[in-house]
């Protein structure tokens, strides 16, 4: 009998720590960095409609093409001053996100602009990934 209760004591055990690492436990959706290149005046808008897309950290960085006018008129590109939009989207939200910027690039009078996205291989730290996951489950540390 002080056999069969130990075993029952040391699998209680068990379970608690395997409880305690789910709690602690971050999702497996990986991360992306999404890239938008659009006109400046319409940086404003891409950036609140990438946020929709649970998108917690962006930024923005401004700049002015080099390109001449012979290739800009070829691109379809008449403005050249840009701005580059650099975002963190979860990788199960990517493809509908850049579904919907296509459909704005075509359809936005001078909405016209590329995004492309790179793929995040590691995050230091489980707060950081929550945060840039935009997961908002909170963690709790084992004193």
């Amino acid at each position: 009998m002080a056999e069969r209760r130990k075993r029952v004591s040391s699998s209680k055990t068990a379970k608690s720590s395997s409880e305690k690492a789910n709690n602690n436990a971050v999702t497996s959706n990986k991360l992306e960095l999404l890239i938008t290149v659009v006109n400046k005046n319409k940086a404003e808008y891409y950036t609140d409609l990438i946020q929709s897309f649970d998108v917690n950290l962006q930024a923005t960085a401004f700049g002015h093409g080099t390109a001449d006018a012979k290739m800009l008129v070829y691109l379809g590109l008449t403005d050249s001053e840009k701005a580059v939009i650099f975002s963190i989207i979860q990788q199960n939200n990517l493809s509908n996100a850049l579904s919907v910027l296509e459909y704005k690039f075509r359809t936005i009078k001078d909405g016209k602009g590329i995004a492309f996205s790179v793929p995040l291989t590691s995050v230091i730290g489980t707060l950081i990934f929550r945060f840039l996951s935009n997961n908002r489950m909170t963690v709790k540390e084992d004193k």
